[in-house]
């Protein structure tokens, strides 16, 4: 997400470049910019800013609202969210909000400009915070800011969640991922990782220790898959598996013809960390169309200049396998229908393949969640408007109570319990 998004975003160059686009913002009174953020960032503020050449100003907005506005400019969807809802965009070329921000970090870091972290100490609260990905870190700071004394347990070696192990660096540098979790390491937020919810920690255990509240930001942790072959298959992969062991630096020998079942973004990350991991060809397969893929058009233009390959309107529905590893795939072509792919009769065929991945969602670990006594309902935490589980003082965020959500989504669920825990601190008066 090197952001040139579909209606006429571009990365700006330099500061002459930025002023003049800066200085077509409207000011709106009622920004539908800001509304389309999830995390509500102060867009027509920091571009006033920009306007009068105060920069300063300009990224200590930013940073007031989300200290991982540099990452959120990066990999945001802009064209869906705040530059897709700019004013200008219904008769013209939209604001590149995206970019004036991305611009505004990155001349904060060559100027070596710091944006110092006031702690309110208006709460006592000690708060346990379980998963270091977007929801969980931005939950922290919020709480934090305000006084409490917060955990986060991790159950990798690395903080960071899909930011360190799903979202590959040739979309995110890691640089960002290691300087947000040290900015949350310096506020005084303790981070305990290694530390696996259901094994080494549990909702009461966590009570037990003293925590006030707990927070969950653990993620969609199940991939989904269907069945292809009756026989185990080693060659049969999740996106989460392929992206892990690329983001650690690993490598998967003899890919082969490798085949990714899906159509978002994860799937052309799946696609081009499987390229660089030494793929011999990469094939996207999609059931849909092109006009109904939910990737980015940016994420498909740069795929396929990668050398992926994608083929619409195609399932995979069988596979065939010897010696523990795949050899061939059979699919089924599709037409569309109200926005469903419906298969087409007579219409099968076969191709080589040697490693399939599935890359088409997740869901809660359901099992591991009702086990601890939360409650879910199709793949997704039950929580009220609070954020609140059926479990009194235990909050949900990120993925487990949205599906398909961004990353700016999901730091905004994270601010959003932050809140409902420090509202919850007058209550307990």
């Amino acid at each position: 997400m090197l952001i040139i998004a579909k209606k006429g975003i571009k990365q700006l160059k330099n500061i002459d470049e930025t002023l003049k686009e800066a200085s077509k913002c409207l000011n709106c009174k009622n920004p539908s910019c800001k509304k389309g953020c999830p995390i509500a960032t102060n867009i027509p503020e920091f571009i006033l800013e920009i306007k009068n050449k105060n920069f300063n100003k300009a990224y200590e907005i930013l940073q007031e609202n989300n200290l991982m506005s540099d990452i959120c400019s990066t990999i945001c969807p802009a064209e869906e969210q705040c530059t897709g809802n700019c004013i200008k965009g219904i008769k013209g070329k939209p604001i590149p909000i995206n970019e004036l921000e991305k611009f505004i970090n990155e001349w904060a870091k060559e100027n070596n400009i710091k944006y110092d972290i006031i702690i309110n100490h208006n709460t006592n609260k000690k708060v346990a915070v379980i998963g270091a990905g977007p929801a969980g870190i931005a939950c922290s700071i919020a709480l934090r800011k305000a006084g409490a004394d917060v955990t986060i347990f991790e159950k990798e070696d690395k903080c960071g969640g899909i930011l360190e192990y799903g979202i590959p660096d040739f979309r995110l540098s890691k640089e960002m991922v290691t300087n947000i979790v040290k900015r949350v390491s310096n506020l005084g937020i303790k981070i305990e990782n290694s530390k696996k919810l259901g094994k080494d920690i549990t909702i009461n255990s966590l009570k037990n220790d003293g925590f006030d509240n707990i927070f969950l930001g653990i993620g969609a942790q199940r991939q989904t898959t269907y069945k292809l072959i009756e026989e185990p298959a080693k060659t049969i992969l999740t996106s989460e598996e392929l992206l892990k062991k690329y983001n650690e630096k690993g490598k998967i020998e003899n890919l082969g013809i490798t085949v990714v079942i899906g159509g978002g973004n994860v799937a052309l990350d799946s696609a081009r960390a499987a390229i660089r991991m030494g793929a011999k060809e990469v094939y996207v397969l999609y059931r849909r169309n092109k006009e109904l893929m939910p990737a980015r058009e940016i994420e498909l233009k740069e795929a396929i200049e990668d050398g992926v390959k994608v083929i619409f309107q195609t399932k995979v529905i069988s596979a065939k396998s010897s010696n523990n590893k795949i050899e061939e795939i059979e699919c089924i072509k599709t037409k569309i229908e109200n926005d469903k792919a419906i298969n087409i009769e007579n219409s099968n065929y076969k191709m080589e393949a040697n490693t399939i991945i599935f890359a088409i969602g997740a869901k809660a670990n359901e099992e591991l969640l009702n086990s601890l006594g939360i409650k879910t309902s199709n793949g997704l935490v039950e929580v009220d408007e609070n954020y609140m589980t059926n479990i009194d003082g235990v909050y949900a965020g990120g993925d487990l109570v949205e599906s398909k959500s961004y990353v700016a989504r999901a730091i905004a669920t994270g601010k959003k319990a932050a809140q409902s825990i420090l509202n919850r601190k007058e209550r307990d008066k």
